[in-house]
């Protein structure tokens, strides 16, 4: 990683605004030339570059840009702690041979058990996909000659509380729809007397 901060030219349109730093040190920090940074400061170079606060974006410090304002022969130094961000990209887990069966046989077990369940609670439950999902419950899936139904709890998927509330949700779920599809027919019916 260079010691170059992010946004360079932003950066020093910020510099130059904001601080008492010399064209220099404001050069040297962005990797500009000492004549583009008179530029920026002179309205010709970087025209509608919107200034960029290192500050707030923790490239620097107010106590580094006061040292450096006070002493013209000393570099700013990019505060590095906080731009060595790792990207944390979302790594797969390795699942072992004897454990790749438990999702699709706890989904099996879930749809056997709970048929209410939505294809999305499940997917919630064991971490498996619709798609999955789905299949299962249509006996579609690849492999469901070799499935065998097994409690998610026991293969440690998820715990008896998550699938209660689960079940719970769908049951009041089931109760509106049929609320709802009563009020139509009584609808219906009322809208079939008057006609």
């Amino acid at each position: 990683m260079t010691d170059k901060p992010f946004m360079p030219k932003a950066t020093a349109v910020w510099l130059v605004e904001n601080t008492k730093i010399s064209f220099k040190q404001i050069a040297a920090f962005c990797d500009l030339h000492e004549l583009e940074v008179k530029g920026i400061a002179n309205g010709d170079v970087a025209k509608g570059i919107k200034a960029y606060n290192p500050i707030l974006a923790g490239q620097l410090t107010r106590d580094e840009i006061e040292a450096s304002s006070n002493d013209i022969d000393r570099p700013l130094i990019l505060n590095k702690k906080i731009l060595d961000i790792k990207s944390e990209k979302k790594t797969n887990k390795y699942i072992p041979l004897s454990k790749r069966q438990d999702r699709p046989e706890a989904v099996l077990w879930l749809t056997r058990n709970y048929p209410q369940l939505s294809d999305g609670q499940i997917v919630k439950l064991v971490g498996s996909t619709k798609n999955t999902a789905s299949l299962i419950r249509n006996k579609r899936y690849w492999n469901s000659s070799n499935l065998s139904p097994k409690d998610p709890v026991a293969s440690n998927l998820c715990s008896q509380i998550d699938i209660i509330k689960a079940v719970e949700k769908a049951d009041r779920k089931a109760e509106r729809k049929k609320k709802e599809i009563k009020k139509e027919n009584k609808k219906l019916e009322s809208n079939d007397q008057i006609s």
